[in-house]
């Protein structure tokens, strides 16, 4: 299949996991996701990046977002990963793992690069939002894990402008000051939407604060 891009409709899968059967659409709710996959169980970088996950549960939950991740290895191959992540990690791993073994979910999402591996999956993340599309595609080198905070920024920028007509800047955090869109120009709507007012450095270069969402 082609590849999925930005806007794409996350394809629904029902497959096995760590947890029982997943019929993913289902699962997700009215939730946001993060589905992140992995080239095999007991591997170094992946076992950090899961452990990293389920020390962020609260965070994930705070923003309202359900973690799920994938490997091609079975059902009781996970069990005894998830064991080994809980103990060299120091944590308690409460979020599913897909047993991809028939490589459906793989397919689906493009994560077999024949250049990479002919059999094992590409370090693929995406961010899904409660209407099922995709918002984040980011595809790791196997040597480099997981940045967390950044993935926990994306979520929060994708949530703040999901609500205002504003875009975050470079290194933007939660809290910081945002961009008015550029298609907003009418005095009356911008006095409606940013009562708080905006520093205009360009007129298409217009920052405003909003809240701190998270915390």
């Amino acid at each position: 299949m082609a590849s999925l891009r930005l806007g794409d409709i996350a394809p629904d899968f029902e497959q096995d996991s760590s947890e029982g059967p997943i019929r993913f659409h289902q699962w997700l709710g009215d939730s946001w996701g993060v589905l992140f996959s992995h080239p095999a169980d007991f591997t170094p970088v992946c076992t950090t990046e899961l452990g990293k996950t389920a020390k962020l549960a609260d965070e994930f939950a705070h923003r309202g977002v359900k973690t799920i991740a994938l490997s091609v290895d079975p059902v009781d191959s996970h069990q005894r990963w998830i064991a080994d992540i809980n103990h060299t990690q120091g944590t308690d791993l409460r979020f599913p793992i897909l047993a991809d073994a028939d490589r459906k979910v793989s397919e689906l999402y493009d994560l077999i690069h024949p250049n990479a591996s002919t059999t094992a999956t590409v370090r693929s993340l995406f961010i899904i939002d409660p209407a099922k599309k995709i918002r984040l595609i980011i595809t790791y080198p196997a040597s480099t894990g997981r940045n967390f905070d950044e993935i926990l920024r994306v979520i929060d920028s994708l949530q703040l402008t999901d609500k205002h007509s504003v875009a975050t800047p470079a290194n933007w955090k939660d809290g910081d000051d945002v961009v008015i869109l550029p298609s907003i120009q009418d005095p009356d709507v911008l006095k409606q939407k940013f009562p708080q007012g905006w520093d205009a450095v360009r007129p298409y270069l217009r920052f405003t604060s909003l809240p701190k969402q998270h915390s």
